[in-house]
C-alpha cells in the first residue's frame, strides 16, 4: 500500500517552526534584480538557464534532423544543405534566447536596444575584428562562394572545407591537419576554388627529355602515360606541349583534367610512375647537366710541367726530424 508518511513529513517541515522549505523558497524566489524592464531571482536564473540549455540542444537536434530530411527527399547538394541547417540553427537560438529572456525574466525586448548600442560602442573599441568575422560568416552563409566540401587555396594553404561556423571555417589538408581561418580572410582576401563551378581542374606537369630525342615519341608516350591512370578525363582529352629548347633538354608538358581536386597530388605521382616506366622501355633519356672541354694548341710542355709539380712533393719529403745525414741512429740494446 502506498505510504503518504514523505507527504506528511514534507508537510510538516514546510508549516513548523523552522519553515526551513518555505525560506529556502523565498530565498529562492527573492528578486536581487526588480525593475518594471528585468525581474531576476535565484529560481528564475536556474529555470532560465535549463530552458535556454534544454532549447539550444533541441535545436542541435532538429536542425539537423532537417538536413537529413532534405538530404533524403531532394537533390540538394551538400554545401547548400549545410547552409540551410546552420541559419536554421541561428534562428532557433535567437528566438529561444528571446523567448527565456521575456519568459523566465520578464525582459522588456525594446529595452535590448540599450544592449545593441552597448555593443556598438564595444566594437568600435576592440571588437571589430570578431563583429567581421561574424558578419563575414553570414556572407557565406548566404552567398555560398565557400561551401562546405570545396576544395580551396587561401595563400599557401590548400584543403577541403570541413564547416562554416560563425566566426570561423574549418578546413582539413591533405595531411588531415586542421586549418582555423577567421571567416573575414575568406571574404577580403584571394581565394582559389577548385570546386566551384565546373569541378574540372587541370594538372599541369612538366618533363625534359634529351636533345637527341624523338619529339613525336615523347608525345605519344606521355599521352599513353596519362590514359593509363584513372581519375583522369577523356574530355578534354589529355595534350602535350612542346615548351621550348633547354640547355640541355628539351622541355614538355602534359596537361590532364579531372573531377577529383583533392587528388592532385596523387594523381601527379601515379602519372609520373607511368612516365618513368614507359621511358625506360622505350629509351627515352632524361637529360642531366653536361659540359665539354675542348683544349686547342695547349703547350706539351706546361702539361709536363703540371704533372711534374705534382709528383715532386712526394720525392722531396723532409727526412725524420732525429735522423742526420751520414749519421746512424742510435739502436737500442
Amino acid at each position: 500500500m502506498y505510504s503518504n508518511k514523505p507527504f506528511l513529513f514534507a508537510v510538516a517541515l514546510w508549516q513548523n517552526d523552522f519553515g526551513i522549505l518555505k525560506r529556502t523558497w523565498s530565498y529562492l524566489t527573492y528578486r536581487f534584480v526588480d525593475s518594471s524592464n528585468l525581474k531576476i531571482s535565484a529560481a528564475r536564473l536556474i529555470i532560465g538557464i535549463a530552458l535556454l540549455v534544454l532549447a539550444l540542444v533541441l535545436s542541435g537536434k532538429l536542425s539537423a534532423l532537417l538536413d537529413r530530411r532534405i538530404a533524403k527527399r531532394t537533390h540538394i547538394d551538400a554545401g547548400l544543405r549545410y547552409t540551410i541547417a546552420r541559419l536554421l540553427r541561428y534562428l532557433l537560438t535567437t528566438i529561444i534566447i528571446l523567448a527565456v529572456l521575456k519568459g523566465a525574466f520578464e525582459l522588456d525586448l525594446t529595452s535590448l536596444a540599450i544592449v545593441f548600442t552597448a555593443l556598438s560602442v564595444g566594437i568600435g573599441f576592440g571588437l571589430q575584428y570578431i563583429a567581421a568575422d561574424i558578419a563575414s560568416g553570414f556572407i557565406l552563409l548566404f552567398e555560398r562562394p565557400v561551401r562546405v566540401g570545396d576544395r580551396i587555396t587561401i595563400g599557401e594553404d590548400e584543403g577541403d572545407v570541413q564547416s562554416i561556423k560563425l566566426r570561423t571555417t574549418l578546413i582539413y589538408t591533405n595531411d588531415r591537419i586542421a586549418i582555423i581561418v577567421p571567416n573575414s580572410r575568406l571574404v577580403s582576401q584571394r581565394v582559389i576554388n577548385w570546386s566551384y563551378g565546373d569541378p574540372r581542374a587541370r594538372i599541369p606537369i612538366p618533363i625534359s627529355v634529351a636533345v637527341n630525342s624523338d619529339v613525336n615519341l615523347v608525345t605519344e608516350t606521355l599521352l599513353l602515360a596519362a590514359k593509363e591512370v584513372e581519375l583522369v578525363l577523356t574530355d578534354p582529352a589529355p595534350k602535350v606541349q612542346f615548351l621550348k629548347f633547354g640547355d640541355y633538354s628539351l622541355d614538355f608538358r602534359l596537361l590532364v583534367w579531372t573531377r577529383h581536386p583533392s587528388r592532385h597530388p596523387q594523381i601527379k605521382s601515379d602519372i609520373n610512375y607511368r612516365i618513368e616506366k614507359l621511358f625506360r622501355e622505350r629509351h627515352i633519356e632524361i637529360p642531366y647537366p653536361t659540359q665539354e672541354f675542348l683544349l686547342r694548341n695547349v703547350d706539351d710542355s706546361a702539361v709536363r710541367s703540371a704533372l711534374n709539380a705534382e709528383r715532386r712533393p712526394a720525392q722531396d719529403a723532409d727526412p725524420p726530424a732525429n735522423s742526420v745525414p751520414g749519421e746512424k741512429l742510435p739502436r737500442d740494446n
